[in-house]
């Protein structure tokens, strides 16, 4: 792979050189690779179908985790959350230790693992929320909720400068990865000022099934506001909300 450098940027492919934009700039790289056929076919790519079994798995497991929480992640995912989404899923791939290689999935690995994960890399919740909450997650009601105790905001939220005001939202979900289904709920509170009085009782209980087998996930997030003559904007169309998967129960 080159960076291409100069006035006029190319794209195409002109002789066995390819020239693309990416997030990095302009690239270019020689054609080439192994025959499709020969990968699909060769006892010597066994182990790179597995992997590509597995790989493509872990982007439609991840898929349908960001439409189940499509509504906050409109204002609340980073660029490259896709990809950093799917590595994550691989890694729960991986965990399965009951499947043979290249048929590991989501139900027989540790969703665990995604507890903590981060959708928006700009704007973390753990360095922007610090008023304590607790995460429960009750499989047998279906209730998934999180309660966060009066706090002060600008003391126990750090927020972008030019912040005026603030929302916290959260969602339940419940993921059904080999139907590629979903059954998601969300809240949020009235739009608060971020100003030194302190906030009310806040809490957000998302219903998913009862009784659900299914993984079930908690997110919970930040999102900021300008008050601007009595209009509310978004604080950088969302690029500092925070969003994070707080707690996940799988099975």
């Amino acid at each position: 792979m080159a960076r291409q450098k100069g006035i006029i940027k190319l794209k195409g492919t002109i002789g066995d050189i390819t020239f693309y934009k990416t997030k990095d700039g302009h690239l270019a790289r020689e054609k080439g690779g192994i025959d499709a056929n020969r990968i699909a076919n060769d006892p010597a790519f066994q182990r790179t179908r597995e992997n590509g079994s597995e790989f493509g798995r872990a982007g439609k497991a991840g898929k349908v985790l960001r439409t189940a929480l499509r509504g906050l992640l409109l204002n609340s995912a980073d660029s490259r959350m896709v990809s950093r989404l799917t590595q994550a899923m691989v890694k729960v791939i991986q965990a399965d230790v009951t499947s043979v290689r290249g048929l590991r999935n989501i139900i027989d690995g540790e969703a665990e693992l995604l507890t903590g994960f981060e959708f928006n890399i700009r704007g973390k919740l753990g360095t922007s929320l610090f008023a304590p909450y607790t995460a429960t997650i009750d499989r047998i009601t279906g209730a998934i909720k999180v309660d966060l105790a009066s706090f002060i905001p600008v003391n126990m939220i750090a927020a972008a400068s030019g912040t005026t005001h603030f929302k916290i939202i959260s969602a339940g979900a419940e993921i059904d990865f080999e139907a590629e289904s979903f059954v998601s709920s969300t809240s949020e509170t009235d739009i608060l000022p971020w100003d030194a009085v302190a906030s009310d009782v806040i809490s957000q209980t998302n219903m998913v099934t009862p009784n659900s087998v299914k993984p079930l996930f908690l997110a919970l997030g930040v999102e900021f506001y300008q008050e601007v003559n009595g209009q509310m904007y978004p604080m950088k169309n969302g690029s500092y909300n925070p969003l994070s998967l707080v707690q996940v129960s799988g099975l």
